[in-house]
């Protein structure tokens, strides 16, 4: 019978590093006292081992959990995959880590989230959007640590923020499509109850239309966010039979669009020729699908690097008063408009 193996302690790399167990656990602080040649050897000795350290009773004694806790809608969304990798990106050096959240673009999910993500104390908390649950607010406002609010620039912020405007964005959209002559625009979009950004998005649209005085009540329905590209697909096809002499359509995502234009190639209407099609997030398939999309880049990277800047600028004493970083989203005019 096989006898399980001594899990290594600290004191085991001590020894064989030459050290005291104390020294060991400031090389793996990073205490500054520890020497650079002192701390590869004790690294070392640590990998030979297969140690790793339990940073626990450190934590509690420092009060610290050297984690940021972060609330995205969705775990298969690239844009917020980016957020959260440059949010990674720009706290690593710092050694704090992520703790994850995914809310389905559900607020009550999101407070239940937030709740049991401050009950950890994480250094900092990110959420995705400025609209929120009156209770998931007043835990927020009470946490006593950095609450950034991204994705989104809200009237009345929590605290820190590091978004654009959505609707600024797709109003940039109509007016370059109208700057072309094409005047006869709709819109596919999703459950406005559920998606806030889209919900903007979708504002953003019927404003701009109305400040050129064009016809705004193009607006085709594509189900619950997050919206496949099944569901663009089935809404282009309803405009095309219900609207068919529209000039463009504005989706609220790349996925969305992606289906919008396949189902333009299954009835053989030409893009841009008959109609333009236009997205939202610059994802990779905008850039390599046949015609390739025209659409919005957020800088969701960008978000999650100016968010981690914000933290650590908070965190060190650097910045004390509430920060909006507002960013400007990126037409990118590809070949499915003109």
């Amino acid at each position: 019978m096989n006898t399980p193996r001594k899990t290594p302690t600290m004191a085991d790399v001590a020894r064989l590093a030459g050290v005291s167990p104390m020294t060991v656990s400031r090389a793996f602080k990073r205490d500054a006292s520890v020497s650079d040649a002192t701390r590869s050897s004790i690294l070392e000795a640590a990998d030979t081992l297969g140690y790793v350290f339990d940073s626990t009773a450190s934590n509690l004694r420092s009060q610290r959990t050297d984690f940021v806790a972060v609330t995205i809608p969705s775990i298969n969304n690239a844009n917020f995959a980016d957020t959260v990798r440059g949010l990674s990106e720009g706290l690593k050096e710092r050694g704090l880590q992520i703790l994850l959240g995914y809310t389905d673009y559900d607020i009550q999910e999101e407070e239940r989230l937030v709740e049991q993500l401050l009950r950890r104390r994480p250094e900092a908390i990110v959420v995705t959007g400025g609209r929120h649950t009156p209770r998931t607010r007043r835990l927020l406002e009470n946490a006593g640590i950095p609450v950034i609010e991204t994705w989104d620039l809200p009237d009345n912020p929590v605290g820190h923020v590091v978004g654009f405007s959505n609707a600024a964005a797709v109003r940039s959209m109509v007016d370059h499509f109208v700057s072309v002559g094409i005047t006869r625009i709709a819109f596919i979009g999703g459950d406005a109850d559920r998606d806030t950004r889209g919900t903007d998005r979708r504002a953003g649209f019927i404003a701009a239309m109305q400040a050129h005085g064009l016809d705004a009540s193009r607006l085709i329905a594509a189900g619950t966010p997050p919206i496949s590209m099944r569901e663009g697909a089935d809404a282009m096809g309803r405009l095309l039979d219900t609207l068919p002499d529209t000039q463009a359509v504005i989706c609220v995502s790349d996925l969305s669009a992606f289906g919008a234009l396949t189902e333009c190639q299954r009835r053989g209407v030409n893009v841009p020729g008959q109609i333009a099609v236009a997205g939202f997030g610059d994802y990779e398939i905008a850039g390599i699908c046949v015609p390739s999309l025209t659409t919005i880049n957020p800088l969701p990277r960008e978000i999650g690097k100016r968010a981690a800047d914000l933290i650590l600028d908070v965190l060190d004493g650097r910045q004390a008063d509430a920060a909006t970083i507002a960013l400007e989203p990126i037409l990118m005019r590809r070949q499915s408009s003109p």
